[in-house]
């Protein structure tokens, strides 16, 4: 079951992504079929084909963004606020 968002935006399933070839750059169609609504897939046929040099470029440009991830700064680590978990359940009125 999918949700709608504050936007009115819904996140399709992946299985049905997969299923259905449904990329994020796809275009999807919504038609009112009665009581329902009918989410049509795009045509795989009509979507614009990239050429070798430009699935290379992107590519490229992913391993760059991952590699600079991995060498990026290690995160810092979480500040402590001066309890433990034990004493976050011990702070209500004792029964």
């Amino acid at each position: 079951m999918a949700k709608v968002t504050s936007k009115l935006q819904v996140t399709i399933p992946q299985s049905l992504a997969l299923r259905y070839s449904i990329r994020p750059v796809d275009s999807i169609s919504l038609q009112a079929a009665g009581d329902v609504i009918q989410l049509l897939p795009p045509d795989v046929a009509t979507r614009p084909q990239l050429d070798r040099l430009e699935r290379l470029a992107l590519f490229d440009a992913g391993t760059e963004r991952q590699r600079a991830r991995e060498s990026g700064a290690k995160r810092a680590a979480a500040k402590r606020r001066g309890r433990t978990r034990d004493e976050l359940y011990q702070r209500g009125p004792a029964d």
